[in-house]
Order: structure tokens, then C-alpha cells, then sequence
């Protein structure tokens, strides 16, 4: 069972009718074809110079060989793609290339699983040092390809960088992609739209809808200029403060992807139910996948999925809650935090300050890689009574800021301020990106009248 390369035939075609005839019984049985089939694979996949490349003796193999030595090495030869020739259609076939003195060297090597029958290929290769001009080479032997423009490639991001909170610049944005928009909003975000769109440099264009309702308080809503949207990327700024506001607001995001619009983008800077994401008793309801089950089921636009952009969510994990039909976007508050911390006249005696655990899990390496000392309270249970504590840290004579991603009735922001103030905190402020306040409960919280951290924020 031999195969012959002559220079007036193709070893690939003279491999594939061997291969047919071992098939059919006429060479050695099963066994025989069954050895060969790496072979011509190997043919098939352009893995191996045809044919005069391949030196003949490469390729005998004998009968008692392939019944009984389940390997098969076999060593081939390749031309650089810079060092391709051109040839014509009737000879290119049967003309054997030059090695250059960069060549790269391979062997194929095939391993039959005694277990399974299976064969198992490897690939070796070595380039031949000498390349013309002193091309450099990567791993493959090919050259090295340089990044466009001549730049360099980025570095590699720490575990820590990714973990930061970093929202996308529009000024990184290249003007060729840049898209015009057409932005919707509700009553209660207009003013936010309109200077989103002065700070657009005029690629956001406001879209008008008509907010009013019938006699029995259900939502009358119209699109003005609805056929005019078509083939344009659209955003509406939404605003779910209250319950009531979220059907009607539902029922326009519901209809604007399908006015035919190129992209939908969602843009919801609160998730209302994100602190009830979980269920800790048997009873409980988990409203934070209610609402995200309203948001998966947004129409699809012309681009594909709603695009959702969301603010400091509770809870990272609730991107789960979300189905295929939308694309969260999980941006955030903290980068605008740092700015303006950087600008107060004691921005060297700042200490970050996280009312618990969960906070400093989520916001710590931000600070961390700003440079800004931290320290981490933690709630004490006393009965049914919740205490703050300082877990770690110090606070005296530093000013600190405590940082949260929102604040409801403020019982624990006002508690911690009262522990730091009295480990000698000099001044105390904080952040939070969404106040909520129910009920006026931003009057509980006190101003520093000139006092220090004792008197207030």
C-alpha cells in the first residue's frame, strides 16, 4: 500500500483514489482505509504541499505499518504567503515551489486512540532563521503585524481596573461614529433632555409625544411626527419614580421600536426595585425581577435588542434578571464623584467612608486605585435594633465622605455619620447616586453649621 508522487500526477488526487479503492476492498481492507483517512485529511485541508513537495518516500507506508503502528508522522514542507508565485491555472498544480530561507518547517503527527479508534493530529513547527530584511516573526513563523497607524497595542487591564466603575466618554467617541439621535422623554425628565441635547453638539434632536389621559385616567399618548423616525436611532428618558408613572411610560417604550427606528436605546437612570432582589423567606416577592421581566419584553428594532442603560444598580447580579431581548448597560455615578472630590480645597485630607460591606465590595476600587484612604462600617444587630460599627479604618481629623449608591429615609447614612464624628472625624459629607427620601426624610438630615462633624454634614 504505497503511494507514488509522480511529477505528471497529484499525489492528492492519486491519495483520495487510493483511499476510494481501499474503500471498495481492493487494497487491504478496512485497516488500510482506515489509516489513510488522516492522510487524506490532512491532503484535503491544505496542510500539505502537493506534489512534488512531498518526497515520495514521505508517503510509503507499509501494509503491516498501518494494521499495527498506530502512528503516522508525516513531514511537510511550506512556502511564506509573502512568497507566493504566480502561476497559471493548468501548472500551478504540478510545479513544485522554492523554499525560502525563511521557510517554516512542519510535521504532522497522528496518534489512533487504542480506546476509542479515534485519531488524534498534532502540528509542530519550526521557522528556519535568515528571513529577508529582518522581518521579525510571531509564534505562527508569519511576520509580526503591527497595530494601525503604528501604534502600539493597549496594555493589559488588572482584575482590579475592570472592576471599576468607568462610563463611556463621548469625547473618546471618533466624529465618524457618531450617530445622530432622536431623544423622547417623559414630563419629568424633560429639563435633563434638553440639556442633554445642548451638551450633544448637535447630533440629539428632541422627539415630542403628547402626555395626556382619557376620562377614566388611562393614558392617551401620541407620537408627533412618528413616520419621520424611521431609519433613525431613537432614546427615550424614562424616569419610573413612582408606580403610577410606569404604564404609561411602558406603553411608549413598547411602541417606539416599532415606528421602524434603526436602534432603540432605553435610558432609565433609576431601577426603582433593585433592593428587592431577593427573597430571604418563603412568601416574599422579588419586584426587582418583575420590573425586569416588563423590560425584557421591549420590542425588537431594526438594530436588534434595546439597548438599557442603567445607573448604579443595587445589585450587579440583577443584569441576570434581564432577558435576550434587551442589552444592559450598567453605568455609573462614582466617576463624577471623583471629579468633584478633586476640586474641594481639602481634596488631600479625604477618606472614603462605606456604610457597610456590600457598598465597599462595590465601589472600592475606584477609590482604591485614586489613592483615597477608606474606611468600613458594618450593621450590629441588637434585637430587632440595627447599629452601625467601624470595621476598619480611621477617621479622626480627616474629612469623610460616606459613599452609597442610594439613600431612602437616610437612618443608616445619618448613623454612620454619628459614629465617625465620634472617632474624630473633622468633617463628614456623602454621596449617594440616587436620593429617594420617602416622606420628607431629607429634612432629618442637619447641615454642619461651622461646628465640625458634630453638628452635622
Amino acid at each position: 500500500a504505497a503511494v507514488p508522487a509522480s511529477a505528471s500526477g497529484s499525489a492528492c488526487w492519486q491519495a483520495k483514489l487510493l483511499l476510494a479503492s481501499c474503500k471498495s476492498g481492493g487494497c487491504g481492507g478496512s485497516r488500510t482505509a482506515a489509516a489513510m483517512r488522516p492522510m487524506t485529511g490532512a491532503l484535503r485541508s491544505g496542510g500539505m504541499a502537493c506534489p512534488a513537495a512531498v518526497p515520495p518516500a514521505a508517503l510509503q507506508v507499509p501494509r503491516h505499518a498501518m494494521c499495527q503502528a498506530p502512528r503516522i508522522t508525516l513531514p511537510v514542507t511550506s512556502r511564506p504567503a509573502a512568497k507566493a508565485q504566480t502561476a497559471s491555472p493548468d501548472t500551478s498544480a504540478r510545479m513544485p515551489q522554492p523554499q525560502s530561507p525563511a521557510a517554516t518547517s512542519t510535521a504532522v503527527s497522528m496518534r489512533r486512540d487504542t480506546v476509542t479508534g479515534g485519531v488524534q493530529a498534532t502540528v509542530a513547527r519550526q521557522v528556519t532563521p535568515g528571513r529577508p530584511g529582518g522581518a521579525a516573526l510571531n509564534r505562527d513563523g508569519g511576520p509580526k503585524l503591527k497595530a494601525p497607524g503604528g501604534r502600539k497595542p493597549p496594555p493589559e487591564k488588572s482584575i482590579d481596573e475592570y472592576r471599576e466603575n468607568s462610563n463611556v466618554q463621548v469625547d473618546s467617541v471618533p466624529e465618524e461614529l457618531r450617530k445622530d439621535c432622536v431623544l423622547f422623554y417623559c414630563p419629568e425628565t424633560e429639563a435633563l433632555a434638553r440639556e442633554v441635547a445642548v451638551r450633544g453638539g448637535g447630533n440629539i434632536q428632541l422627539g415630542d409625544v403628547h402626555w395626556r389621559s382619557f376620562a377614566d385616567g388611562f393614558p392617551n399618548l401620541f407620537v408627533d411626527n412618528a413616520v419621520d423616525i424611521r431609519n433613525k436611532h431613537v432614546a427615550f428618558l424614562a424616569s419610573f419614580h413612582e408606580p403610577r408613572v410606569i404604564f404609561e411610560q411602558i406603553s411608549l417604550i413598547y411602541a417606539l421600536p416599532r415606528l421602524f427606528v434603526s436602534s432603540f436605546t432605553l435610558v432609565l437612570p433609576f431601577f426603582p426595585t433593585g433592593t428587592m432582589e431577593r427573597v430571604e423567606r418563603e412568601g416574599e416577592v422579588a419586584t426587582a425581577f418583575t420590573l425586569a421581566r416588563l423590560l425584557s419584553n421591549v420590542p425588537l428594532s431594526r438594530g436588534g435588542p434595546t439597548s438599557l442603560v442603567i445607573f448604579d444598580i443595587h445589585a450587579l447580579q440583577e443584569r441576570f434578571f434581564f432577558g435576550d431581548a434587551v442589552l444592559p448597560l450598567f453605568e455609573s455615578g462614582i466617576p463624577l464623584l471623583l471629579e468633584r472630590l478633586q476640586k474641594l480645597p481639602d481634596h488631600d485630607n479625604i477618606t472614603i467612608a462605606y456604610p457597610d460591606e456590600g457598598a465597599h465590595k462595590r465601589f472600592h476600587s475606584s477609590f482604591k486605585r485614586a489613592g483615597y484612604p477608606e474606611v468600613i462600617c458594618t450593621k450590629v444587630r441588637d434585637g430587632d435594633a440595627r447599629h452601625v460599627r467601624i470595621k476598619e479604618g480611621d477617621p479622626s481629623g480627616r474629612h469623610v465622605v460616606i459613599v452609597d449608591d442610594l439613600v431612602q429615609s437616610g437612618g443608616t447614612l445619618i448613623e454612620c455619620h454619628n459614629m465617625l464624628a465620634t472617632k474624630g472625624a473633622a468633617q463628614v459629607s456623602a454621596y449617594a447616586t440616587h436620593g429617594v427620601f420617602p416622606n420628607y426624610s431629607w429634612q432629618k438630615f442637619k447641615a454642619d453649621s461651622g461646628a465640625g462633624a458634630s453638628s452635622g454634614f
